[in-house]
């Protein structure tokens, strides 16, 4: 597994993967971005620039996280959420087929291990809030704050 760091506008991103795929992206409070970014990860350090800057709205990367199926099932669903549009964790419960599984979805939507790329930032409370984010609330405000800029309405 390899890794480097990457500088973005919410603080440093930890990359690791392989010629297997992207396993996890991390972000972190705190760091020093890699001198230079091995072969694997030179995609997703692209992809996640071209994002930052506004001219991707999807990724296109092998991804290879590891969890349990029912975990990956979940990051499968927040793969489903389109850009600039958000869903509950209830809706995305139902999408699933289990209402009653809600508090189960919510666990392996914060177990995501790809930050962004599997838009877990898109899961917001049924009432419209910022409920928890492993980022941090501030993170996922700014990342749906970017992804769905307020438009200045002409006055005429």
């Amino acid at each position: 597994m390899q890794t480097a760091v990457i500088n973005t506008p919410l603080g440093f991103a930890k990359l690791e993967g392989d010629t297997d795929g992207i396993a996890a992206i991390t972000v972190l409070d705190s760091g020093r971005a890699s001198d230079s970014i091995p072969e694997p990860l030179q995609e997703v350090a692209h992809q996640l620039k071209e994002y930052f800057e506004g001219s991707r709205v999807a990724f296109d990367l092998k991804l290879n996280a590891q969890g349990t199926d029912f975990q990956k099932k979940v990051w499968d669903a927040l793969l489903q959420i389109p850009y600039g549009k958000t869903t509950s964790y209830l809706a995305l419960s139902k999408q699933l087929g289990d209402v009653k599984a809600i508090r189960a979805v919510a666990a392996a939507n914060g177990k995501n291990p790809l930050w962004i790329v599997v838009p877990c930032h898109r899961v917001i409370g049924s009432n419209g809030d910022l409920t928890g984010y492993a980022g941090g609330l501030h993170r996922k405000k700014w990342l749906l704050d970017h992804e769905n800029p307020v438009k200045q309405q002409s006055l005429f």
